[in-house]
């Protein structure tokens, strides 16, 4: 049975959403016969976030040092069983669809290594509100992830990827930076495979007042100045290597 194996980071204090974010995944439509695996990893080792999960087996809950997001999205991969791998974050939600449409799509194009969705706010005070800087559905224009980040103005939501687990293995998973680590990761992917835009919401993201995104630190000047500069010379050196990931079944059908 195929399985898309979702990776959701979590903390002590951060983890009062979980019991949504579930809810939106165990309703999920998934194609016949596929199946989802929620791997929920602590940044810390505390077990208070494990403590609020459901009982089920589907569910792969573990604990490690603090160092973040993405070490912990990063470590969770050691308990991923799935061919596939799609973030959720602790307070988000899950479009009704998710799954199925980036599952669907990678197996109608297996020349595309990954998929990014529209995402759909949830306000404060319950309202929904869509995006309006989409870019158009269908293959991404090569180039696109990069060049919006070097111009500051990102043109997809990095945390609506889907992805398969061995092109997230080979690009060393989620980079080690103190933050936007999902838009860092799809600027690695870019490089080395095309992708694929849904328009389709694959996100329900919740703004608050205590999400990361939220507080002056993630906004510091110096700290992101740093962070463009380590990502965008790994994209150029990764870039001049020439390598680009094929998936296996292309590779055995050209051999």
């Amino acid at each position: 049975m195929p399985i898309i194996s979702v990776v959701t980071p979590v903390y002590e204090g951060g983890h009062h959403f979980l019991g949504e974010a579930y809810d939106s995944l165990r309703t999920q439509s998934l194609p016949d016969g596929w199946e989802w695996q929620w791997v929920v990893q602590e940044d810390g080792e505390t077990g208070v976030p494990g403590a609020a999960l459901p009982k089920d087996p589907r569910i792969s809950y573990g604990t490690g040092r603090r160092g973040g997001a993405a070490m912990a999205r990063t470590m969770a991969l050691a308990r991923v069983t799935g061919t596939l791998v799609r973030p959720l974050d602790a307070d988000d939600l899950l479009s009704p669809d998710a799954l199925r449409h980036g599952i669907d799509t990678l197996s109608a194009h297996p020349e595309i290594g990954w998929t990014v969705a529209s995402a759909v706010d949830l306000l404060p005070d319950g309202t929904l509100r869509g995006s309006t800087i989409d870019p158009p559905a269908g293959p991404l224009e090569p180039g696109i992830i990069a060049a919006g980040y070097r111009a500051g103005q990102f043109p997809v939501m990095g945390t609506t990827v889907t992805t398969y687990t061995d092109l997230l293995h080979a690009v060393g998973g989620w980079p080690a930076v103190p933050a936007s680590e999902d838009a860092a990761l799809l600027v690695l992917l870019e490089a080395v495979s095309p992708g694929w835009f849904l328009s389709e919401p694959g996100e329900i993201y919740r703004k608050h007042p205590g999400q990361v995104t939220a507080q002056a630190a993630h906004w510091e000047n110096a700290e992101r100045t740093a962070l463009a500069s380590v990502l965008l010379t790994r994209l150029d050196a990764l870039r001049r290597t020439g390598w680009r990931w094929t998936h296996p079944e292309l590779i055995e059908a050209s051999s």
